[in-house]
């Protein structure tokens, strides 16, 4: 047993999480676009459709992907297939992406639509050029790759338009960051792996680092970190932020933390609920539920040091909440909300390791009141 578990992780990263947790991987928008590529362009050029569609990802594996739908005219070719996100709680799980191959003159090379439910990039800081479609590099390489595979084997010339687009995807897009990202009319076609490792939060994360790029594109040198979309309310009441200075970080705090080290802004705050902010003032860079806890007799020793007396601190530690414990905490003159936030601003310039970011911290409660602020504060304590 001892040996099994040694093997998994000398295997490492997500393959060796997958493998201990039992859960199903799925496959990302760019391998199903690629699988529905590969079987339209092998239609067109005279071969029956492929089904299943096998493709090679691009660290190797082959996975093979029923088609859900095919269609072949004298100039066209279209097939789609079911995405299949495994355990992920994708939003695009179940949807229907579909490729129509066309073949262009010779010499024109690869060409990408958005077709319905695809989306067009609108703004600057992404890896792709405003007025593209939102196919993101590594897909686009994916489908290049199996194109030219497939013209050497049925005698192509691998000059060929496709349009990549989605059923549905305009409507799926309003759960995404898409709209804030000046990416309109659908979804992206995203993946790096080919790969969906369940509950990685990945795509997540992937799009609190999109929201940065696009916020420096934007010549922002001021941007927001919220936990939800009333703290974001609360960042422009208090900032009068644009909306593409606005991050939504959820749980991640440590995501933008360490993306911003590596390309910081001039100005960094982090807004949240209480309760959630003392996690990341105890250090807890994930801030979700299950993966870290309020500490309550660390509110109870921030309180102690901010004049509590022990009846009030003893409160604090046994208290049901951790909005409860700033709520006891304000009725005896304690700015408990104040020392939070101070401290969960110095975990977040720990985290930024001396990069030239300002950081303030802005901690609220759930109807949005202001419960607790620190002031500014850069690398070198000013």
């Amino acid at each position: 047993m001892a040996e099994a578990e040694t093997t998994a992780e000398a295997a490492g990263g997500r393959g060796a999480q997958l493998e201990r947790s039992g859960l199903r991987h799925g496959w990302t928008t760019g391998a199903c676009a690629t699988a529905a590529t590969t079987a339209a362009y092998t239609a067109l050029l005279g071969a029956e459709f492929p089904d299943p569609v096998t493709i090679e990802l691009p660290k190797g594996q082959r996975p093979a992907f029923a088609l859900a739908a095919e269609e072949l005219t004298a100039d066209r070719a279209m097939a789609a297939v079911v995405k299949d996100a495994g355990d992920d709680p994708d939003v695009t799980h179940g949807a229907l992406v579909r490729a129509t191959v066309r073949v262009l003159p010779p010499g024109s090379g690869v060409v990408f639509r958005a077709g319905p439910g695809v989306g067009t990039v609108t703004r600057p800081g992404l890896p792709l050029e405003v007025g593209e479609p939102a196919i993101n590099p590594v897909p686009r390489q994916m489908m290049r790759d199996h194109i030219a595979s497939v013209a050497a084997r049925y005698g192509g010339t691998g000059d060929v338009e496709i349009e990549i687009s989605v059923d549905h995807g305009e409507e799926i897009a309003r759960s995404t960051w898409n709209p804030r990202l000046g990416i309109l009319g659908g979804l992206s076609i995203l993946g790096t792996t080919g790969i969906v490792v369940p509950y990685s939060c990945s795509a997540w994360i992937d799009s609190i680092r999109r929201g940065v790029d696009v916020a420096r594109a934007a010549g922002r040198t001021h941007v927001a970190g919220c936990t939800g979309s009333t703290s974001e309310k609360v960042a422009v009441a208090v900032h009068g932020l644009p909306q593409d200075a606005l991050l939504d970080m959820g749980d991640f705090a440590g995501a933008v933390l360490k993306y911003l080290r590596r390309h910081p802004v001039d100005r960094l705050t982090v807004a949240g609920g209480f309760a959630k902010l003392s996690k990341l003032a105890a250090g807890h860079l994930d801030l979700h539920s299950s993966r870290s806890q309020v500490d309550k007799g660390f509110l109870a020793e921030l309180a102690r040091r901010g004049g509590a007396d022990a009846e009030l601190a003893e409160a604090v530690a046994t208290a049901n909440t951790g909005l409860e414990t700033v709520q006891l905490c304000t009725a005896r003159g304690v700015p408990l909300g104040d020392l939070v936030a101070a401290a969960a601003r110095d975990t977040a310039l720990g985290v930024l390791r001396g990069a030239p970011v300002t950081v303030d911290v802005i901690c609220i409660d759930r109807a949005g009141t202001i419960v607790g602020r620190a002031e500014p504060r850069g690398p070198g304590g000013g």
